[in-house]
């Protein structure tokens, strides 16, 4: 089945969408520039009510490796997604920090983008338009891509059935397209979820 990850949760009532529904991963943002920003503090009490069975996937930008352990450490989050100019030294040494998984993004607008994402030492990698812009890149790009992967960017109810029935991603990543008005909607949510769904069965 194709992994669904929930991204950019940061109330309560997002929570408890996400436990209605269960997808694989919620994602809590810490990249202080995000509007979807959650501190250390307001992840921690969100995990607190996250059910059993839901992994917590931080997401980054080049933030010192030490916080990202430190919140590894004390299960605030299980793994953690790069989306900053982070290299394989960075990963290794956060690896060697926390031992937890690593993934990383990259931000696709041609076919040599691809390349980094093929080499680099992280868990998963995750292909994106660009860091939260709801906007969907070149899905040709990755006919043939010989690496499982995230795919994300752009993603909605609208166009995710789609999306998996083509390209078969590893996962799907979704935050803008289970919005309105810039907040969480369950409705949405749930709508996602049964379009990946959908994909699979064709």
């Amino acid at each position: 089945m194709t992994k669904i990850k929930l991204c950019g949760l940061s109330r309560p009532a997002d929570i408890a969408a996400a436990n209605a529904l269960r997808p694989d991963y919620v994602g809590f943002v810490f990249a202080p520039n995000s509007r979807r920003h959650v501190d250390a503090e307001r992840a921690a009490r969100l995990r607190r009510l996250l059910a059993p069975g839901i992994q917590a996937v931080g997401v980054f930008v080049d933030e010192r490796p030490e916080h990202i352990a430190e919140l590894l450490r004390r299960g605030v989050i299980d793994i953690a997604q790069l989306h900053g100019a982070e290299d394989a030294a960075y990963l290794a040494r956060l690896r060697r920090l926390s031992g937890k998984p690593i993934w990383k993004a990259f931000r696709v607008k041609t076919a040599a983008d691809l390349e980094a994402a093929l080499s680099c030492p992280a868990d998963e990698i995750l292909l994106d338009s660009g860091a939260g812009t709801g906007s969907v890149f070149d899905w040709e790009l990755l006919r043939g891509m010989a690496r499982p992967y995230f795919l994300a960017g752009g993603l909605s109810p609208a166009n995710a059935e789609a999306a998996v029935r083509a390209l078969r991603p590893r996962g799907v990543d979704v935050s803008s397209g289970i919005e309105t008005e810039g907040r969480k909607d369950s409705e949405k949510m749930a709508a996602f979820m049964a379009a990946v769904r959908r994909g699979e069965g064709t």
